[in-house]
């Protein structure tokens, strides 16, 4: 093992050789070892930022991309992105590196918050970030917004969840049961396995629970299953050595070619345990592939709940789903060109990208008009009937705060269905730094004061919105996405029987419509 020290002002760096004792029977480092590595490596970021003890409170955003094989080199780099009072967010980003050919790939990123605890129990305000590049501003704006996620995240779910519920949209006559993928395991916590003051690495315990996953998803695949991502792990509450730690893990739902595993950790002492007391520790649902022994992916059987409690995690599994879709949405200010180009024209280009049932949408349009100016237009959802046929009428219902409004949206209906309704949340945020993106965020929420009518169906935005980049003075561009469910998208943007004209239609009159603001402004100021 090599252990390399802080290489910037700010970072925390870990290298390590993956050793056969890290890996798995692919040769391949186990999640959970490398879970391990990012946890230490981001809680001594913390700490460092803080000068007190850290613990864990959750790690998000994991997205495991590569995988790194015995013999090579990972590099784990930390650095707090953003502190509040007493919690920092903390950026992770592992690389693996081949020793023979010095190739680097990129293995997984996390976001992870941890909760200063000086010894003692005493008080502790963190001192802000100090902002040294554009990355460091950029990942600054991002933490506050992840952060407004993660704190309403149980609200979203819950609204998404009675909706569910209430649609009864359940098909999945011949699926299987997950009644055979609940797996429990049972681990002691033992000095090694806790930190100085006796409470027990969270890095630990999500290795444990990565461990009791994959056993769950390998008893519905029957294959290897490969860990892609994790929804988040979140701490409830602490344990210390002695402890006796239950795991319990179960299929929720699968999504073609991944499968969503839910695990629950309970925490007894001696007393507890005689008593059956357990305090609730952590919770994480855990995202697998399943592949045979070429690597190639396998489609995985449909499920099929059989209790009450199975089909409360099966639709809690397409709830999550739907929320990373709007997470990667809000959070998509460093966006990559989608992968499939659909159109182009001279000052339109559109791309599309499918997965399932969802169809991503990418437009870029090239305006002459200052940033600032699209920005305002496009932020305020009622100019919107002046340009976009999809649109019947729009009010707002309610004004969140300067930057974030809740509308009410009519569309007109097509032959044979119902007019279509929603309410809708519009987020405006500005750029911190000029090479940055305006952004307007767009999602469907639910608000008691405006509940569905009988005269329309009530639809809703999975996510969509608007980046806008400033070109020169007077011109910028302007990028709409939209990530929908086949049934909503002829509503909004698109013609699903493969032609482009709709979508090139709308986007060439919001052209117009910006344009022609930018003239009628120029007028006013010239007199």
């Amino acid at each position: 093992m090599e252990a390399c020290g802080a290489a910037e002002r700010g970072d925390v760096r870990m290298c390590q050789t993956v050793f056969p004792a890290h890996a798995d029977h692919r040769g391949e480092l186990s999640a959970g070892q490398l879970l391990k590595w990012m946890d230490a490596t981001a809680c001594l970021a913390a700490e460092k930022h803080a000068g007190v003890s850290c613990v864990t409170a959750s790690m998000d955003d994991i997205q495991f991309e590569e995988a790194a094989r015995v013999g090579q080199i990972i590099t784990i780099k930390a650095k707090v992105n953003r502190a509040f009072k007493t919690s920092m967010e903390v950026g992770i980003k592992v690389m693996v590196q081949d020793v023979l050919t010095n190739v680097e790939k990129i293995v997984s990123v996390a976001y992870a918050t941890y909760v200063a605890k000086p010894v003692g129990g005493g008080k502790i305000e963190l001192e802000p970030v100090k902002l040294l590049s554009t990355e460091d501003h950029l990942e600054h704006c991002l933490a506050i917004e992840r952060r407004r996620i993660r704190l309403g995240y149980e609200q979203v779910f819950q609204n998404l969840m009675q909706e569910s519920n209430k649609e009864d949209t359940f098909e999945e006559e011949h699926g299987v049961s997950t009644d055979l993928t609940h797996v429990q395991s049972i681990e002691l916590v033992q000095p090694p396995h806790a930190n100085h003051h006796g409470n027990t690495f969270g890095g630990q315990i999500m290795a444990w629970m990565e461990t009791v996953a994959s056993i769950s998803a390998s008893c519905l695949c029957h294959s290897y299953p490969v860990l892609k991502s994790v929804n988040m792990f979140k701490f409830w509450g602490p344990s210390v050595v002695g402890d006796r730690l239950v795991f319990n893990a179960i299929v929720n739902n699968t999504f073609q070619n991944s499968v969503e595993v839910g695990v629950r950790v309970e925490a007894y002492n001696c007393e507890e345990w005689i008593k059956n007391q357990p305090r609730h520790i952590n919770s994480a649902f855990l995202i697998f592939n399943a592949v045979n022994d070429s690597g190639e992916l396998l489609t995985l059987p449909r499920i099929k709940p059989t209790t009450q409690d199975g089909m409360r995690r099966y639709l809690g599994a397409i709830a999550r789903r739907r929320i990373q879709l709007i997470r990667k949405c809000i959070l998509s200010a460093k966006v990559d060109k989608p992968s499939d180009l659909w159109e182009k024209s001279n000052q339109i280009k559109i791309w599309t990208h499918e997965e399932g049932a969802m169809l991503s949408l990418k437009v870029e349009m090239q305006v002459k008009i200052p940033s600032h100016l699209a920005f305002s237009l496009l932020s305020d959802f009622t100019l919107r009937l002046q340009w976009d046929k999809h649109f019947l009428t729009c009010k707002v219902l309610q004004a969140v705060n300067e930057d974030d409004k809740i509308y009410y949206v009519t569309s007109p209906p097509m032959t044979g269905h119902k007019p279509r309704d929603f309410v809708v949340l519009v987020s405006q945020r500005q750029p911190f730094k000029p090479s940055e993106p305006y952004i307007v965020a767009v999602k469907s929420v639910t608000l008691t004061s405006m509940p569905p009518s009988s005269d329309y169906q009530r639809s809703e935005i999975l996510c969509a919105g608007f980046q806008i980049y400033s070109d020169s003075d007077s011109s910028c561009t302007v990028c709409y996405f939209n990530q929908v469910t086949s049934g909503v998208m002829p509503y909004f943007a698109a013609n699903l029987t493969g032609s482009s004209k709709s979508i090139e239609d709308t986007a060439l009159e919001c052209m117009k419509f910006l344009e022609m603001n930018n003239s009628k402004l120029k007028l006013k100021t010239d007199f």
